[in-house]
């Protein structure tokens, strides 16, 4: 396919904005209090030390482009970002390397797979994924610059504290039992190398991946996080461009297709949102020029998403009329989302 196009004039670039700070207070508090008592799904056991989440535990946190936040819950208790964080290293991936090498290298096609599988490698010449799978975050990974891995790791957790505007810290118990259960993904590495789709050892892209799923982040990070990306690659409050705009469109699109896996058809077709689940209970939504919903609820489906972050996405994206398929014929008066 050709390279894109030249820049859209800004003053086209425009899905309109959130409705007023105390409608959206409201609507937050309102999910909270519907979806709490939610009690179907189970914390993730595959890595011991997120065993021991409280299943009780949920928060909600929506990011504004112009920096307002508005929570309900627990938004303010840290937990391991864990593949909340595929994302976001494919955007610093992409800004280093460029977005077509980045897309050449690592593939962008959803694999139609769970997150940990390795057929989507086996199937294909090249070994291409897509950057939301541990297989595609493993080569993403590989690819971060540094001339050796404490190089990689600087580059990795300080853009992404800079997504989250603050300095983000590694959770050494996590960090520790994900090392210890980590077969899986030294296996997917292994195959990787074996289709030369690493470009560091395989041991040091488990560590840096590992290490990057440990990262202690709050509801309300994950929302400024996502925003970020919902505002162009600019920091709702930091006001750092972190990332450039075109960057932003791509990872979108790969969150649309991949980011929740093998349900991510039914994501979209009840959300209509890029979005993004991590096995810790996180959540991600975005409103492209509008905001980001972030939810941390522990309890999974057995897809590996929270219940309850995905019962939020749905009642906010109606609620706040952020679906970005939604329209009405031309001419007819916008009411009220139902």
């Amino acid at each position: 396919m050709s390279s894109s196009p030249g820049p859209i004039p800004s003053s086209w670039v425009s899905t309109g904005h959130l409705p007023t700070p105390e409608v959206v207070q409201s609507l937050v508090r309102e999910a909270h209090a519907q979806f709490g008592s939610v009690d179907q799904g189970r914390v993730a056991h595959g890595i011991p030390a997120l065993a021991t989440a409280s299943p009780q535990s949920f928060g909600i946190s929506v990011a504004a482009t112009n920096g307002a936040t508005f929570n309900a819950g627990d938004w303010a208790v840290p937990f391991s970002i864990q593949s909340l964080s595929k994302p976001f290293l494919f955007a610093l991936v992409c800004e280093a390397i460029g977005e077509q090498l980045a897309r050449d290298t690592l593939g962008v096609n959803s694999t139609g797979l769970p997150f940990n599988s390795v057929l989507a490698v086996e199937r294909t010449e090249e070994g291409l994924s897509n950057p939301m799978v541990n297989a595609g975050a493993i080569a993403a990974t590989s690819l971060v610059p540094g001339e050796d891995a404490e190089a990689k790791w600087r580059f990795i957790v300080d853009g992404l504290s800079r997504f989250a505007g603050r300095r983000l810290e590694v959770d050494a118990a996590v960090y520790q039992s994900e090392q210890a259960t980590n077969a899986g993904n030294e296996n997917i590495a292994s195959l990787l190398s074996a289709h030369q789709q690493l470009w560091c050892e395989p041991r040091t892209a488990i560590d840096l991946y590992t290490r990057q799923c440990a990262l202690l982040v709050t509801a309300q990070d994950l929302a400024l996080m996502a925003c970020t990306l919902a505002n162009g690659g600019r920091q709702p409050l930091s006001g750092e461009t972190v990332i450039a705009p075109l960057i932003c469109r791509r990872v979108l699109a790969v969150m649309v297709t991949a980011g929740l896996y093998e349900t991510s058809g039914d994501w979209l077709y009840q959300i209509g949102l890029p979005g993004k689940s991590g096995v810790s209970g996180g959540m991600i939504t975005v409103a492209p020029g509008k905001g980001a919903l972030a939810t941390w609820s522990p309890p999974l489906d057995e897809a590996g998403n929270s219940v309850r972050g995905q019962l939020t996405a749905h009642f906010l994206s109606e609620r706040l009329g952020l679906n970005l398929f939604d329209s009405r014929p031309s001419g007819e008066a916008i009411g009220q989302a139902p």
